[in-house]
């Protein structure tokens, strides 16, 4: 270990991560293959800036992966996993299962033992759910019938783990050199206790903690986080959203299920909860941190020096897993009948080997099931097909979509993939806000058949619009990944209506700079925020007194005598004049010699306005409204 410790590994990652990343990004690589090649150059085959310790830090780097399926159970709500229920275990089922044999096969070919060759199919038939949904997620292409099925079946690959794990003991052909092999996934040992259960038994606490968690995500989350929220201290919130996904990790791995598939079935259940948007922008920091963690970890993982004893041995292996996993996967889509584009993104998405398989590598080791000769040489094999994996997408993207595909990423902007993204109609509202305002303007819209989706960081205010049947959530909305999560970048309007002026500016400022097509429409306080949000280029803005104030001016003109119809005629006068003024005044700047003199100018104008509007209304013929502006019984107002 290098002098600096912790501190030297921080920051040599963090600065491989800074120059690396940009670089791919400008070339059009795409982050991942970024931080693999990162990995690459700083990893002890290298520069040899990072030593051996590299088995540590993919297994705290694979926490990232749990955040991210976390993050995508919070998109999925269990409705919708139903409606997928045919490509996930249709599609992800029928993946697994052909890879897994025709692997097996290749495996006893080579004169492997059956068993050998089977743990080794079930192994290699997984894929990398880190590098494939952020890639897919990098390009837009999660959306599209490819994409979505891809995701299908990387879920089923993740439920299918739990029984991998508990088949491949029973696999063991041997294996004396395990107790020397030193590997990850040392968190399966802390379910060792289960062993001494019965079957029944054990069967019985994973089952038991499967429902506990869906038990207490759906009773017990919202009011916890409700009670969190109230405190209003964002750290706190973070803190619990880490707590909850760090919780369910090692409840998870002390029964010996995937960590991942627990913080995954966490977020499905979350999946409606009014803290979701909150619960996305506090876990997505941490989450893209560590996965680039992860990847530079897989980079630096690469064993060149077993690639250069045999390279021959491991091209093979490569060109091997590949083409075989890529001609599966092309039959599937084939038999479920994907367009063609599809199938091309389909295959070259999923045709590498998993992270997972580091794990299962070591677990199998350990339990005699693989010789360390063996596993080096494919953990090398796994990785290498890891880090091509951005490459065959974009060789697919930039060369055999042009020629052979059928524009689907132009049809992902369409009305369907609005609606798999949660966002229902291209005319959708967001409002920022449901108080006394916000409130009164959201129910208006849905009485007119406009749905929105609310935006609110009171957390009593949230819980009770929920109950009361809207689609509201708990969030600041003038944070970026909130607005991007709430769907600004196809909406087409925010009306902001917060009651805190600093707050209103911010929320427009932040939508302005990240989504410069949508339309804004803001509630303000007075002169001053008015004129600030006028010159970021909002015209549409009301100040929250004027309309009830003129309305309190009216019935006051009409108790002391004047017709009805002179007072709504002045008033629409008023607003006019008023609107135009607050507009010319923010042209004035800060000068406030300035303001008070143009002011007094404008108030003499709307003076000599109104009396000239007085002395001219002899002359219309309305005269119909009295003073109380009752309708009589000809159906006409009473003088």
């Amino acid at each position: 270990m290098h002098e600096g410790g912790f501190l030297y590994q921080a920051f040599v990652y963090l600065t491989a991560a800074v120059v690396s990343v940009p670089i791919a990004k400008k070339l059009g690589l795409g982050s991942v293959l970024g931080y693999l090649v990162a990995g690459i150059v700083i990893g002890p085959f290298a520069l040899g800036l990072i030593g051996h310790e590299g088995a540590g830090v993919m297994e705290f780097a694979e926490f990232g992966i749990i955040m991210m399926l976390f993050l995508i159970g919070l998109e999925l709500e269990p409705k919708m996993i139903w409606r997928l229920k045919r490509s996930i275990l249709g599609m992800g089922g029928a993946q697994v299962v052909v890879s897994a044999l025709l692997i097996t096969a290749v495996a006893m070919l080579s004169g492997y033992a059956w068993q050998t060759g089977l743990a080794l199919g079930l192994v290699l038939a997984l894929s990398s759910t880190a590098i494939v949904l952020q890639s897919l997620q990098e390009k837009g292409l999660l959306k599209t019938d490819g994409g979505k099925n891809s995701f299908s079946v990387l879920l089923f690959q993740d439920i299918a783990i739990i029984p991998i794990l508990a088949l491949l003991p029973l696999l063991a052909v041997g294996g004396d050199d395990a107790a020397d092999y030193h590997g990850g996934g040392g968190h399966h040992g802390a379910a060792e206790w289960l062993e001494a259960l019965p079957i029944w038994g054990q069967a019985g606490v994973v089952l038991g903690v499967v429902a506990g968690i869906v038990l207490v995500g759906h009773y017990l989350l919202n009011p916890v986080f409700g009670f969190i929220a109230r405190t209003r201290l964002r750290e706190l919130f973070t803190a619990a959203a880490l707590l909850l996904v760090v919780g369910v990790t090692i409840l998870m791995g002390m029964v010996g299920l995937s960590p991942a598939l627990g913080t995954f079935l966490a977020g499905v259940v979350l999946a409606q909860s009014e803290y979701r948007h909150e619960l996305e922008t506090n876990i997505e920091p941490f989450k893209g941190l560590l996965l680039g963690l992860f990847f530079i970890a897989v980079g630096a993982s690469i064993d060149f020096h077993v690639i250069a004893a045999s390279p021959l041995v491991i091209f093979q292996l490569v060109v091997g897993l590949i083409a075989l996993k890529f001609i599966v996967l092309v039959l599937v889509a084939r038999i479920f009948s994907m367009s063609f584009d599809n199938i091309l993104l389909f295959g070259f998405a999923l045709a590498q080997g998993g992270e997972f398989a580091f794990v299962l590598f070591s677990f199998g080791v350990q339990n005699g099931v693989f010789e360390p000769v063996l596993v080096k040489p494919m953990i090398a094999v796994v990785a290498i097909t890891m880090g091509l994996t951005p490459m065959f997408l974009l060789f697919n993207e930039k060369v055999l979509q042009p020629r052979f595909g059928t524009k689907e990423q132009e049809r992902t902007s369409s009305d369907d993939t609005l609606r798999g993204q949660g966002i229902e109609e291209q005319g959708k509202v967001i409002i920022a806000g449901f108080g006394r305002v916000g409130s009164t303007v959201g129910r208006f819209m849905q009485a007119n058949d406009e749905s929105a989706t609310y935006l609110d960081i009171d957390p009593d205010n949230v819980d009770l619009l929920r109950k009361l049947g809207l689609d509201v959530y708990y969030g600041d909305a003038s944070r970026y990944e909130l607005l991007h999560a709430a769907g600004a970048e196809q909406a087409s309007l925010l009306i902001i209506a917060v009651d805190d002026p600093e707050k209103t500016v911010a929320i427009a400022r932040t939508a302005m700079k990240h989504f410069p097509r949508l339309k804004i429409i803001a509630r303000t306080a007075g002169l001053g925020d008015s004129h600030e949000l006028i010159g970021m280029g909002i015209d549409h803005i009301y100040p929250e007194t004027l309309d009830t104030a003129l309305r309190i001016g009216v019935d006051a003109l009409a108790i002391l005598g004047h017709r009805r119809y002179h007072a709504v005629r002045a008033m629409h006068t008023f607003r006019r004049h008023e609107e135009r003024h607050i507009h010319e005044l923010a042209k004035l700047g800060h000068d406030r010699k300035e303001l008070i003199r143009e002011a007094k100018k404008r108030i003499e104008d709307l003076e000599e306005l109104m009396l000239a509007e007085k002395r001219d209304m002899h002359s219309d013929k309305e005269l119909g409204w009295d003073a109380s502006g009752h309708i009589s019984d000809e159906g006409h107002m009473r003088e």
